[in-house]
């Protein structure tokens, strides 16, 4: 009896008890979006992204896909899982499944039919009211412990982007960028991006 009460629970997620892996959440039959951080959790807002996310993430993806045509890494926009294993590859053992705005993957043998085992070399936040919190410390850590090179966090309303670079383990993170600014990557060489393209029109 207690075995068909577990299963029940795997089935409608809850997010004030109980820890879950990548093998739950593959059967889990639920409309909105769910993510895992260390076993916990995380559900999406019910609506929509506003407009000025999606303009973002579009006007990022279409940079991306641009220069990184014909090349070896490839971008890929959310809904788009990312499984973030400590020691095993395994369903049953990876606690920790997220869903980047964006993310730049490098290395093919990461990629399978579900998505991202292991980390991206570059992944992309851009925050919405009421998730700060998760974005800035709970997948700030789980990115760094699992060794994403490069983390972007940006903030559509207030018009920034910090990015976030691993140094010996630990992230590094920029001054703060903005409109008028052109910013570089690390993790994906010789990619340049104009703040103003990304911004201007909201300025």
């Amino acid at each position: 009896m207690e075995k068909n009460k577990d299963k029940e629970q795997v089935k409608e997620p809850f997010t004030d008890y109980g820890t879950y892996t990548y093998a739950d959440y593959l059967s889990w039959q639920i409309d909105e979006m769910v993510e895992l951080i260390r076993g916990k959790v995380f559900r999406q807002a019910a609506a929509a992204p506003r407009r000025i996310h999606q303009e973002v993430s579009m006007i990022l993806a279409n940079r991306f896909y641009e220069f990184l045509r014909g090349k070896p890494c490839k971008v890929y926009p959310a809904p788009f899982d990312v499984r973030l294993p400590v020691a095993s590859r395994r369903h049953e053992d990876i606690d920790t499944v997220v869903q980047p705005d964006l993310c730049v993957v490098c290395d093919p043998d990461k990629l399978d039919e579900l998505g991202c085992v292991g980390a991206p070399d570059l992944i992309v936040e851009i925050l919405s009211p009421g998730n700060n919190k998760k974005e800035l410390q709970l997948k700030y850590e789980v990115y760094e412990a699992s060794g994403v090179k490069e983390y972007w966090v940006i903030h559509p309303d207030e018009r920034t982007l910090l990015i976030y670079t691993l140094d010996g383990g630990k992230y590094r993170s920029s001054r703060l960028f903005t409109l008028g600014d052109r910013v570089s990557s690390q993790a994906v060489p010789g990619f340049e991006l104009e703040l103003d393209d990304v911004f201007g029109e909201y300025s």
